[in-house]
């Protein structure tokens, strides 16, 4: 089993994960023959699906605990057999408290990002992470808030993202952001129009946890391919070639979450091509 723990110089990173989801290729990757996939079958589950990890990760630097990203959130009450909802198991199994982290950063605003950010009580709405303070980009916190947008790209913010500003307790990113002493939020748009990644910077040695500015190992090889989740594929297409070229040019570490879990790797080039290499 691979190590669900990375040293950065002085910082931790840990992955957590909520569970995983499956999609048609034609369904994940409408754009894409499936044809095209022959050479990427490795890649793909038996039934010819994609499948993606929910993963989150806890970070641990200079007496801070930052969570970047709370997965797709509880099953739903209605469909109990759903591949996700693990997420605060998770925590336990790796003994981790929700009270020990006391900063939640969205990489983005997708429902498969902020599913625990918040839990029912009743009918008002409490933090999962109670000492915690929320940072999101404040261009997708607009976003969420379009009539025109909100339902299909942002359907769970009206109960997962927009209390926590009754609650008064979100923060918000504009352009590239110092969180912390080591972790920067860097943005890389088009997934979503304010789609955050967030660098770790320790000790000369550096680790970028990239959200959806990729899913799959096969984007590394094949960068112009976007799916249907991304909101501008011509911007996402050109964010994720110039990240790309800095990851594999400057050598930094990859913390992946829809990659095959724990999602930490490198990116390797091998007779002109890169490719994933997981730690």
């Amino acid at each position: 089993m691979a190590n669900d723990t990375i040293k950065i110089g002085n910082v931790e990173i840990l992955h957590l994960s909520d569970g995983m989801l499956e999609f048609d290729l034609c369904n994940f990757f409408p754009t894409i023959p499936g044809e095209s996939w022959r050479d990427y079958e490795s890649h793909l589950t038996a039934e010819h699906k994609v499948r993606f990890n929910l993963g989150s990760y806890l970070i641990r630097s200079a007496g801070r605990t930052i969570l970047v990203d709370t997965g797709l959130g509880p099953r739903p009450a209605d469909t109990p057999d759903v591949p996700w909802g693990e997420l605060l198991r998770d925590f336990t199994a790796k003994g981790v408290r929700p009270e020990e982290v006391d900063m939640v950063v969205m990489t983005h605003l997708h429902r498969d990002h902020v599913g625990w950010n918040l839990t029912a009580d009743g009918a008002r709405w409490k933090p999962t992470f109670p000492n915690a303070r929320y940072w999101c980009s404040r261009t997708d916190w607009d976003a969420c808030h379009r009539p025109d947008v909100q339902p299909q790209r942002f359907p769970n913010a009206p109960t997962c993202v927009w209390p926590l500003a009754d609650l008064g307790l979100v923060d918000f990113m504009d352009g590239e952001h110092a969180l912390t002493r080591d972790l920067t939020a860097v943005p890389t748009p088009g997934h979503t129009p304010g789609h955050m990644s967030i660098l770790v910077t320790s000790q000369g040695q550096r680790a970028l946890v990239l959200g959806d500015a990729a899913h799959s190992p096969v984007q590394l090889q094949e960068p112009d391919w976007v799916s249907r989740a991304d909101m501008d594929p011509d911007l996402t297409r050109q964010t994720r070639r110039a990240l790309l070229d800095r990851l594999e040019r400057e050598h930094i570490v990859v913390a992946a979450g829809h990659f095959e879990a724990p999602g930490f790797g490198r990116i390797v080039r091998l007779e002109g091509r890169r490719y994933w290499r997981g730690l």
